[in-house]
């Protein structure tokens, strides 16, 4: 028999929006009793986390150095990188997740400084209302948000180790806003007079969710796990500005950014991270990755074959 936990759990997830707001996470918590997203010592345990300027990914490095974790935190703002990081207590990296020489930039960085990583968080994002290209002509939110992380992902690889023989961790946030986008390499980027943010960051979300699973059959688990997670709908300068009408409807039941950033750090630091790999997950649960018949209709393995070698192919992947 499943328990009162479980049950109220999968009623909240049926529901989607209490599910994703703070009501869902609050009554998670209580029902499951939560502990601590991090219950351990991560003293000389090293991690690389995307954008910390604020919200979720600045939760996320303070999470980990609350914890005696060291951060390298990545930020394509050099003045706002450098002035959160100070207040952190993180490393500062810079570079625009976009900018895929950038990108090598500063892996190369992070890859002189650090002798192992324990773990990667892919939190850098933004939804933008008109489409921008990058210098080699992709729409700036899959470049951030699909490419990046992917090259990134690529030459780290070697790097991820825990040092004590348990697997590196491989964490994206992603958005439960692709649970309306199906996948569709042809159209993963809009073009600018049908371009619509909301539907380009899903498209981008979709695609991050389907790479985290491809990763993960392609990557030995001793070496590394992969996991994607959606935060739920969260308070954050992202959505204030991005989404204002969204922002003022739902302010007062929004999840606060360190409420957010629990199921990273959880997944970062339990066994229970360590111990799969590929999955979707939300308040410390994994979940399915459609909802919908259209969009799991969508994913064949013939689009994950072209997503794969597209994504290879524009960034040059050292590892294909």
């Amino acid at each position: 028999m499943p328990s009162p936990a479980s049950i109220v759990d999968r009623l909240l997830d049926a529901t989607v929006a209490p599910g994703f707001t703070a009501i869902g996470s609050g009554v998670r918590r209580r029902l499951a009793d939560w502990g601590p997203p991090i219950e351990r010592d991560l003293t000389g345990r090293t991690y690389v986390v995307t954008g910390t300027t604020s919200g979720i990914g600045s939760e996320i490095a303070r999470g980990l150095i609350g914890a005696g974790a060291r951060v390298l935190a990545v930020g394509r703002d050099r003045d706002r990188t450098e002035a959160s990081s100070a207040s952190l207590g993180a490393a500062a990296v810079v570079a625009d997740m976009a900018n895929l020489d950038a990108v090598r930039e500063a892996c190369r960085i992070i890859l002189a400084d650090t002798e192992q990583i324990d773990g990667l968080v892919h939190n850098a994002g933004a939804l933008v209302a008109k489409r921008v290209d990058n210098a080699s002509g992709i729409e700036s939110t899959v470049a951030a948000q699909v490419l990046g992380p992917f090259l990134m992902t690529s030459l780290l690889l070697g790097r991820l180790s825990t040092g004590d023989n348990r697997p590196g961790r491989v964490v994206t946030v992603a958005s439960g806003g692709m649970y309306a986008a199906g996948l569709s390499i042809g159209s993963l980027q809009m073009p600018a007079e049908s371009y619509r943010g909301s539907e380009q960051y899903a498209r981008a979300k979709r695609a991050q969710v389907t790479l985290n699973e491809m990763w993960a059959d392609r990557v030995d688990p001793t070496r590394a796990v992969f996991h994607a997670m959606h935060p739920g709908w969260a308070d954050t300068p992202g959505v204030q500005s991005s989404l204002p009408r969204f922002h003022r409807t739902l302010s007062p039941v929004l999840r606060s950014p360190a409420d957010a950033a629990d199921t990273v750090l959880w997944l970062l630091a339990s066994a229970d991270g360590g111990a799969s790999s590929g999955g979707f997950w939300h308040d410390r649960r994994r979940r399915p990755i459609h909802r919908l018949p259209s969009t799991r209709r969508s994913d064949t393995e013939a689009r994950r074959h072209q997503l794969w070698e597209w994504v290879v192919s524009q960034t040059d992947d050292p590892l294909a």
